[in-house]
């Protein structure tokens, strides 16, 4: 689109605004430097969920296993969770997922600070309340970061929804259903 902008002067300016932002040098350096800070808080967090979280967990060792018997929930929920935290510790290191598993993990470091607060209190978990707290805060603000990532992870998702089966013409992919009568 092209407007004229005419001043009291009589002296025009064309202003052309176009559906895609140019950036230009200096306006790239802070999303430059973010986009580093996020990708090097992302791997310091998939390496203590891979190693301190979900390793344990999934390994079985004493420590977790009493962790969650004292929570009462069961063993499954001990590896469930120990999943879960090693599909996010590969998640932030994906490029696509990172935004999705920071949310997740944040879910789940929620979920945990819940559990901390009020089945471990008056044990030696307890304490880690304020772990799991910080850590539920640094996973939304990564999330919060990688917001355009999650949108367009959205938008494929939706895409391909939408062009699943039955969404399209029958007879567009060449093949005869017999749906339609010959005269």
């Amino acid at each position: 689109m092209n407007f004229t902008l005419t001043h009291h002067k009589k002296q025009k300016e064309t202003a052309v605004i176009t559906t895609t932002a140019r950036v230009t040098a200096p306006e790239a350096r802070p999303r430059r430097l973010t986009s580093t800070m996020l990708w090097a808080v992302q791997i310091l967090l998939a390496a203590f969920f891979l190693f301190v979280a979900a390793g344990p967990k999934l390994a079985g060792s004493h420590s977790s296993v009493q962790e969650f018997g004292l929570i009462g929930a069961g063993q499954w929920f001990r590896y469930f969770v120990g999943t879960l935290e090693l599909a996010g510790a590969i998640g932030l290191l994906t490029p696509s997922l990172a935004g999705l598993a920071a949310a997740g993990l944040a879910a789940d470091m929620a979920g945990a600070t819940i559990i901390n607060a009020t089945v471990l209190h008056n044990t030696t978990y307890g304490p880690d309340v304020w772990m799991t707290a910080i850590l539920c805060a640094v996973f939304m603000l990564l999330a919060y970061g990688r917001r355009q990532q999650i949108k367009g992870l959205a938008a494929t998702i939706r895409r391909v929804k939408n062009a699943g089966p039955g969404r399209e013409d029958p007879s567009a992919n060449g093949v005869d259903d017999g749906s339609e009568q010959e005269l």
